[in-house]
């Protein structure tokens, strides 16, 4: 890594932009893929095919002897299989060969992803499909060609091709509205995106003697050290020069990967620390975000840490999540959610809130869902992350906007009584209008919406899917409703007066940590669901499938696949966290705990053979003694749990939450006091001060 960085000069250096693009091909065929992105048709072989060879000497050039299908299938991470350039010839040497066919399609065996019952294990064949939106890009020695994954019967196996139809049909229900407006200029409407990505670091050496660590991304056992994050010294502090290094290399890595990585920082916890890109279209900031964790957890090793990117990897400090950044804006640059300076911007950015409010309100479990995880249940309404109520924060000031709207009145001007859309010129709203809001899961943040509930580790594909279809769904009711209208401002007004009235319940400015807030949203109608097994059931709610159906965006079939699959990670994140905690009881803390005692009893002997008080030493082995035992019955507790798992999937998930979890609680308690009680230099593995103060 060179010290002398001129960033302008490196910036997406290996990937194959459209400046390449232009560079490199001919101009027909430059034309021809710009038609292909514009009007969503299908690429001509011969095309590919010039394409193809373009790309191939590029990335021979960058050092690539490889190339590789790069597709997000439903684990929550990327895949990858390599195939090399190379190709026989006659005399017994090789020439380096690439072709469109090999850049549009490839056939990675699908039998060992998750389907959901989409597929049969013996059922091997799937495919991938060059999304040409997305830029090809040489990592490793390899050219990495982003892709869809799809079943053998075409359906979407992976995160990405829903992700685009929901992108598309967003857009499509958004230019109703647009035309509406008399906006005859803009051709499409983009989603928006900045996920900000949390996570922490720790030294290799540390974590690969944690059994825990190694195998479930956190730990299941630490007594909570005598310093934690009381003096809030570790946010905004100096970064240390480790960690400093290791971000320094982290970001040359992004850029050459044309990733607007922006902002670094300490976060709250010892140890953990975030990096945010610019925002960008959401296809593009689902590809980088699914790079950034990639090339955070490669970019640590080569520094001798480790990257943590489970959402509560220490209990007892604060976890990580992401914040995901949403809004819509014009093909021409222009943000949807920035409210205007004339009336006609006005109404059409409350039109755009209306739906939005609307959306929330109705499909607020859909988008609980998409943030369900066994890692995420850690995290929600732990004091770090928003509880697992959704709500919207406006703001003062746009708060105060909707409420002279829902009353009639006006809140800039006492003299005028009524408020009318598209007539009155509304105040500039700045982007700081008020204080942040922590504890809301939705805030406006003055032209976007922040949704903070997302965990760490989490693909952002999956709640933007849910936002943007969501979208789609409410602009398309008003679009029909609008469209029919004989007096378009008249019905305007009545339309999102209406909607804001309908529909206020969803927006709250408090404290959401509070139990008053909880009793409160009780009693508007608010779900709230505080762990992925008790929302999980609403997913394949009717409701859920007729809106994801109805949009194009999953068959009935692919929607219940999904559920499927987050059912069964769950069971099976549990069922490891279980089995690595009755490991490490019986093989690590319970021998170390009876070794110390042993040797405590032993010198008890001896000073009693000498008559020299051990009060001491006798309460410890006594306490030592109690807490084994309850420790080894706990454990035995879970051990007969983990052999009674009841059968239906549903009961299966409930029983992980009720009983395995509890069980693992209480196994964790007596081993947290075991440790306070044993002596360092008998405990088997660094504890809670080792790693986050090392």
């Amino acid at each position: 890594m060179s010290h002398n960085l001129n960033v302008p000069e490196i910036f997406a250096s290996d990937v194959f932009n459209e400046a390449v693009m232009k560079q490199r091909l001919h101009p027909d065929i430059y034309n021809a893929w710009k038609q292909c992105i514009q009007n969503s048709t299908p690429l001509e072989l011969s095309v590919a095919n010039e394409i193809a060879e373009a790309m191939k000497d590029w990335a021979i050039e960058k050092g690539a002897t490889h190339y590789t299908h790069w597709f997000q299938p439903m684990t929550g991470i990327t895949a990858e299989k390599h195939d090399s350039f190379i190709a026989p010839t006659d005399d017994g040497r090789i020439i380096m060969e690439f072709n469109g066919k090999s850049l549009v399609r490839g056939e990675p065996d699908a039998s060992s992803f998750p389907s959901g019952g989409l597929r049969a294990t013996f059922e091997a064949r799937g495919y991938t499909a060059w999304d040409p939106t997305a830029f090809a890009f040489v990592k490793d020695g390899s050219l990495y060609i982003p892709t869809c994954f799809f079943s053998f019967t075409g359906a979407a196996l992976d995160m990405k091709t829903p992700l685009l139809r929901s992108i598309d049909e967003v857009s499509r229900e958004a230019m109703r509205i647009m035309r509406l407006f008399g906006d005859t200029e803009t051709k499409r409407i983009v989603t928006c995106v900045g996920a900000e990505q949390e996570y922490f670091l720790l030294p290799k050496d540390m974590y690969a003697q944690r059994e825990d660590l190694r195998l479930t991304g956190r730990t299941l056992f630490g007594a909570l050290p005598p310093k934690g994050q009381e003096l809030d010294d570790h946010y905004f502090g100096t970064i240390r020069t480790r960690v400093s290094k290791f971000m320094r290399d982290l970001d040359e890595q992004l850029w050459r990967l044309g990733i607007l990585s922006k902002t670094k920082h300490n976060e709250t916890a010892p140890c953990q620390h975030e990096i945010a890109p610019i925002y960008t279209d959401a296809n593009s900031a689902c590809d980088a975000n699914q790079l950034i964790m990639m090339v955070m957890k490669k970019c640590a090793a080569k520094h001798n840490l480790v990257c943590l990117l489970h959402e509560k990897p220490f209990a007892g400090v604060n976890g990580s999540g992401k914040h995901n950044n949403w809004s819509l804006a014009t093909d021409t640059g222009h943000n949807l959610f920035s409210p205007g300076k004339t009336p006609r911007q006005n109404a059409r950015f409350l039109v755009f809130l209306a739906a939005f409010i609307k959306g929330i309100d109705e499909y607020q479990d859909f988008l609980r869902c998409t943030v369900a995880s066994a890692g995420n249940d850690h995290r929600l309404g732990s004091h770090e992350a928003p509880p697992a109520i959704i709500s919207i924060f406006l703001g003062d000031e746009l708060n105060a906007v909707v409420n002279s709207i829902i009353n009639g009145t006006n809140y800039t001007d006492p003299e005028k009584s009524v408020m009318r859309i598209g007539v009155d010129v509304l105040p500039s709203i700045p982007k700081d209008t008020t204080d942040r809001n922590r504890t809301s899961p939705l805030a406006f943040t003055g032209n976007k919406f922040e949704f903070r509930m997302l965990g760490s580790s989490l693909s952002i594909a999956g709640p933007n899917i849910a936002l943007n279809t969501i979208m789609a769904e409410e602009l398309g009711k008003f679009a029909d409703e609008l469209e029919q209208a004989d007096d378009f401002d008249s019905a305007l007004q009545k339309l999102v007066c209406r909607t804001f009235t309908e529909h206020q319940r969803i927006i709250f400015g408090g404290n959401g940590y509070s139990e008053e807030w909880k009793e409160e949203a009780a009693r508007r109608g608010l779900s709230n669901y505080p762990s992925t097994a008790q929302c999980l059931p609403t997913y394949i709610s009717q409701k859920n499938i007729d809106l994801v159906t109805s949009h194009g965006i999953y068959t009935e079939d692919e929607f219940r696949a999904r559920y499927e699959i987050y059912l069964d990670a769950y069971r099976k994140i549990i069922n490891i966290e279980a089995k690595t905690c009755l490991d490490m009881t019986l093989h690590q803390i319970l021998p170390a705990a009876v070794r110390y005692a042993k040797d405590l009893c032993q010198g008890i002997l001896t000073k009693k053979e000498l008559r020299i008080p051990c009060k001491a030493e006798d309460s410890i082995a006594r306490k030592l003694s109690d807490t084994t035992d309850k420790l080894y019955l706990c454990c035995e507790k879970l051990r007969e749990d983990l052999e009674h798992i009841p059968e239906g999937k549903e009961d299966i998930v409930n029983y992980y939450h009720d009983t395995i979890v509890t069980d693992m609680q209480n196994l964790r308690e007596q081993a947290d006091i075991l440790e306070s009680l044993t002596d360092k230099s008998y405990w088997p593995y660094p504890t809670y001060s080792d790693l986050l103060f090392y």
